[in-house]
Order: structure tokens, then C-alpha cells, then sequence
């Protein structure tokens, strides 16, 4: 049986892809920052799928942490198959000169750095097993192009966009597979953390047009995941029907 390790996993895409997963009867690590909440996911996924499921409760932006969390994976824990670097998040939508420079440090260490260190220590313990591994990066429609007072966050999932091509490059040789998918509107908990919890902000943002799911997004996940040893799903764009790209959007 494969171990899937998803960070970010207690809402959202992150929870979608544990549970598509577990429908799948992978063993899973899931890891967020509410050791509360991952526990009744993990409850909800070993009675509902009769998998085990490990909690890893923990921020990516800090590395020493997430090492402390990774050296808690030992015995049957230890193959980490396939790493999903689902953790991420934007803050605000102010232009350049009216942001909150405290959101971009957030931004940029959770959707850069946190996706860095997850990937250079799971990738050395893929390569250490010698197995074939895959670790598939979430990015984002704002990481094809920009959009007004995007800014810090569109160039954040640019960054993601990039290193995915570089480590499919640098692991190249350790026969490990590393895919992007990239979605566009997705009505989760999102624009809620963007907009710091207002609520009604939020839901404007997918008035009048049918947003991808969370679950659309976990399918895709699932796919490239599962593909033949073979083959690499390098990167997959979602859009919803009414949007055309990050900035033009069909409202009914």
C-alpha cells in the first residue's frame, strides 16, 4: 500500500485529495496547522476507508519545524510515495503601493519557501529509499499570468510555476516524477483567508458563476498521481467554464 503526504490538508483542496486518496486506499499523512481538525479528518478517513492516516500538525514556513514533523515518520511511515505541496495561500488584494508588506512575507514564505522545504527534505528521503516518487506542486491560474493588485501572490505561484520545471530537472536522475496543476477559481476557504475573514467579500467573488470544487481539483491531483511509471503529467490548467483567464470572468 502507498503513503500519500498532502500538506495543507485540513480543508479545502487538501482535504479533497486526502479523501479521493483514501477512496483510492492509500495510507496518508496529512499535515495543517489544526491539530483538532486533522484529527476528526483522520477518524472520518481510517472508519470510512479502513486506511491508516498520520496528523502532522505543523507550519511549512518554518523549516526547523518541518523537520521535527518529518522525523516523526518512522516504522510504516517511513516511504513517503507521492508528496503534494497543496499548503498555500493569499493575503489582500491591494495594488503594489497601498499592501500590507507583512501579508507578502506571509505569502512568500508559506507558497515559496514552505513548498521548498517540504520538497528538498521529502525528496532526499524518496531518493535515500530508492523508490520512484512523485511530488505534484499546486500553483495556480495566477501563476500563468498576472492580474490587477495580484501582485506579491501572482508572483509567488510564478515562483511554484518555475521550481516545478527545476526539480523535474534535478530529479531527473533520482526517478522522481514532480507535476504542477495549476486551477483557477476554486470556491473553498480561499478568499476567506484573503480577505481575513469577511465573509460576505468572499462570497461575491464566485457570484453568478459555478466555481471549480475543491473535489474537481482532488481528481486532477488523483490523475496525474496515478498515471503509468511511465508517464509524467507534467502540468494541468483548470479553469471553470465562465472564467478565460485570471481576469476575465463570465458572470450570469
Amino acid at each position: 500500500m502507498k503513503t500519500v503526504l498532502i500538506t495543507g490538508a485540513s480543508s479545502g483542496i487538501g482535504l479533497a485529495t486526502a479523501q479521493v486518496f483514501a477512496q483510492h486506499s492509500y495510507n496518508i499523512v496529512i499535515t495543517g496547522r489544526r491539530q483538532e481538525r486533522l484529527q476528526m479528518i483522520a477518524q472520518d478517513l481510517e472508519e470510512s476507508f479502513g486506511i491508516q492516516v498520520k496528523t502532522l500538525c505543523f507550519d511549512v514556513q518554518n523549516q526547523i519545524e518541518v523537520i521535527e514533523a518529518l522525523q516523526k515518520l518512522q516504522d510504516e511511515w517511513q516511504t513517503i510515495d507521492v508528496l503534494i505541496n497543496n499548503a498555500g495561500l493569499a493575503l489582500g488584494l491591494e495594488t503594489i503601493d497601498e499592501a500590507n508588506t507583512d501579508d507578502w512575507e506571509v505569502m512568500i514564505d508559506t507558497n515559496i519557501k514552505g513548498l521548498l522545504y517540504m520538497s528538498h527534505h521529502v525528496s532526499r528521503r524518496m531518493i535515500a529509499q530508492n523508490t520512484q516518487g512523485h511530488i505534484i506542486n499546486v500553483g495556480s491560474v495566477a501563476g500563468k499570468e498576472v492580474y490587477r493588485a495580484g501582485n506579491v501572490y501572482s508572483a509567488t505561484k510564478h515562483a511554484v510555476e518555475a521550481l516545478t520545471k527545476s526539480m523535474r530537472i534535478d530529479l531527473l536522475d533520482a526517478n522522481i516524477k514532480v507535476s504542477l496543476v495549476s486551477p483557477g477559481m476554486v470556491e473553498s476557504e480561499f478568499s476567506l483567508v484573503r480577505f481575513k475573514g469577511d465573509d460576505q467579500r468572499a462570497r461575491n467573488v464566485y457570484k453568478g458563476l459555478e466555481a471549480l470544487t475543491p473535489e474537481d481539483v482532488a481528481d486532477a491531483i488523483y490523475y496525474i498521481a496515478s498515471r503509468p511509471a511511465h508517464v509524467v503529467v507534467a502540468d494541468v490548467f483548470l479553469l471553470p467554464k465562465n472564467q478565460a483567464s485570471a481576469s476575465i470572468i463570465k458572470r450570469d
